[in-house]
């Protein structure tokens, strides 16, 4: 396949953060669609790791090159579903929380709470 651009465009809104979740969620738009309509992988996937990012940061602030900001060293995914349009809901919760490793459980599902993808970030501070 030769001449192929694609242009996206990926928005989300954190709806909550406490000391042990955090929720967000992103409309299903053009720009975060394959060629097939549904949503792209990658973009499902760029949804539950900044989730879960923001609940792993805890109060810090997201500047950048911000010292101890939570760095993603894994990432396991269950693709089980998707969707041509609506919105994204992700959910995510420590699995363990620890000084130097933690690791986030996050759930992404659509707006009648079917199950999309279910992944397994593990972070570590940032020197």
């Amino acid at each position: 396949m030769s001449g192929f651009h694609y242009k996206g465009e990926i928005e989300f809104s954190v709806q909550s953060v406490d000391e042990n979740s955090a929720s967000a969620t992103m409309p299903v738009k053009p720009g975060i669609r394959n060629p097939f309509g549904t949503v792209h992988a990658g973009a499902i996937l760029w949804f539950a790791d900044v989730t879960a990012t923001v609940l792993a940061m805890g109060k810090m602030d997201a500047a950048e090159a911000e010292p101890g900001f939570p760095l993603a060293i894994n990432l396991s995914a269950n693709l089980i579903g998707n969707v041509t349009e609506g919105e994204l809901r992700a959910n995510a919760r420590f699995v363990k929380k620890g000084r130097r490793v933690t690791t986030i459980r996050t759930e992404v599902t659509d707006q009648m709470d079917r199950l999309l993808v279910d992944v397994t970030t593990t972070h570590i501070p940032s020197a």
